[in-house]
């Protein structure tokens, strides 16, 4: 079995027939400790694997409350080094959980692709989703990636077409993220029966698993998700009740490892119904 921890924790999913739970937050919001603990919070609430964010100061995908989010990581002086920094403290009490970076090219680009590579790995991070980066640019960082064994994630949205869609099943490892909405993060729902027609058109295409994002905040929400793809996606209620609760430190983790714990036992019940 792999080495990297996201294929074997969606094997174990896969063994367990459960829809795996992934929550983002951004790293360093509003500061260093408090991510690690909202990371631990989540994990104990039932998060299968996390994806931290890397604050970037131009975030084209995300909506207001995860641009709100990457200004205050960005302003309390969180870098692409010290989110690998806050990677390896996390790493210090949990070597399971897998680990994702969702941020955008420039970073990494700045500290190089195989510098980057190897101290990501190093530090125990697992898979990276940079959303400005097409698969038509991304030989030189998927060579990197791949030579240090992390995953290289793709987006794929509802105007995706087909051979689109193929180039990036081609060039994908981990698994693949659906964007559910037309839009920014956090902005809207989507209609279920729509992404289901997509993602069983994507199951048609790739072995990889399937994870759906973007527009989900509710358990309900979630657990129609959970019917039909291999994961589900959390990430703007989450960084709102961080926003909500910044300073508040255990309120806030309470909050959130409740949060993921209603969210889990909606998933579940729904794939034992």
């Amino acid at each position: 079995m792999s080495q990297n921890r996201i294929p074997r924790r969606f094997a174990e999913l896969a063994a367990a027939r459960r829809a795996g739970l992934i929550t983002f937050i951004t790293a360093g919001d509003p500061d260093a400790d408090t991510t690690l603990a909202s990371m631990q919070a989540l994990v104990r609430g039932g998060a299968d694997l996390i994806e931290l964010g890397v604050p970037f100061s131009d975030p084209m995908a995300d909506g207001p409350t995860i641009q709100r989010a990457s200004e205050r990581a960005l302003e309390g002086g969180m870098t692409l080094a010290r989110v690998l920094e806050l990677v390896s403290r996390f790493r210090t009490t949990d070597n399971t959980t897998p680990v994702v970076l969702m941020g955008y090219l420039n970073p990494i680009e700045c500290m190089g692709y195989e510098r980057f590579a190897e101290r990501a790995v190093a530090a125990g991070v697992d898979g990276v989703l940079t959303v400005d980066l097409p698969p038509e640019e991304s030989h030189d960082c998927h060579e990197a990636f791949a030579r240090h064994g992390l995953e290289q994630i793709y987006l794929l949205a509802p105007t995706s077409g087909q051979e689109r869609v193929r180039a990036i099943c081609a060039r994908a490892s981990g698994f693949v993220y659906y964007v559910s909405v037309k839009g920014v993060t956090g902005q809207k729902t989507s209609d279920a029966d729509e992404v289901q027609r997509f993602v069983s058109t994507l199951k048609g295409q790739t072995t990889l698993p399937v994870g759906v994002g973007f527009g989900v905040r509710t358990p309900e929400a979630a657990a129609v998700l959970a019917g039909f793809s291999d994961a589900v996606i959390v990430g703007s209620v989450l960084v709102e009740l961080i926003e909500q609760h910044a300073r508040e430190p255990a309120e806030l983790a309470r909050r959130l490892e409740a949060f993921a714990r209603d969210m889990r036992a909606a998933m579940d019940a729904r794939r034992a119904a």
